[in-house]
């Protein structure tokens, strides 16, 4: 099992930044890949940025330049540095862990909201 908590969202105006945080405890030590996730009302949740394995990334085209995905590992916890932020960024934010090799489960946070005002 794996439990997720996220922290760090709010209300910014458009131009701000905010760092999101997700921490993770259980059985961390299988964890490779930890993901970003995000749902606007009325719209499907969708990928926004990846932290792999050999510190590999990958970000939506939307964020692309202004967010940041790291992690220290030492501490289980991943991060989500926004810059620029725009209003169609305003969403609810989740941590999310994947089914991987040797953890057969997905796992998401409880989210965190980020409300981006213009």
């Amino acid at each position: 099992q794996v439990q997720l908590v996220e922290s760090g969202g709010g209300l910014v105006q458009a131009g701000g930044s905010l760092r999101l945080s997700c921490a993770a405890s259980g059985v961390t030590f299988n964890i490779n890949t930890m993901r970003w996730y995000r749902q606007a009302p009325g719209k499907q949740r969708e990928l926004v940025a990846v932290s792999g394995g050999g510190g590999r990334t990958d970000y939506a085209d939307s964020v692309k330049g202004r967010f940041t995905i790291s992690r220290v590992n030492a501490k289980n916890t991943v991060y989500l540095q926004m810059n620029s932020l725009k209003p169609e960024d305003t969403a609810v934010y989740y941590c999310n862990v994947p089914a991987q090799f040797l953890l057969p489960a997905t796992y998401w946070g409880q989210g965190t909201q980020v409300t981006v005002s213009s």
